[in-house]
């Protein structure tokens, strides 16, 4: 089973889209290291404070796949620089 998600963030204290990237790698490189998952910005980036990460999961089975997504979705949320939005999953 494919999981798809799409998640739009805030980033309050980016001033710059040096400070968006700083903030974006820190967590992009987090999430890879403890998820099997891939993740990406795949959209905002040429604003300051705002991004939407695209997150795909593989699994056997579609309770996995949600299981992962939602602990990375978790992981994502325990950034206090970053404030998740709007979510939207996908099933493929």
């Amino acid at each position: 089973m494919i999981g798809c998600v799409e998640c739009d963030c805030l980033i309050y204290d980016a001033g710059s889209l040096k400070e968006k990237r700083s903030v974006l790698q820190r967590i992009i490189i987090r999430v890879r290291q403890k998820f099997n998952v891939s993740i990406a910005e795949i959209d905002h980036q040429d604003l300051w404070q705002r991004t939407r990460f695209g997150i795909v999961a593989i699994t056997s089975s579609k309770i996995s796949t949600e299981r992962e997504l939602h602990n990375v979705l978790q992981f994502i949320d325990s950034f206090p620089e970053i404030e998740r939005t709007v979510t939207s999953f996908e099933w493929f």
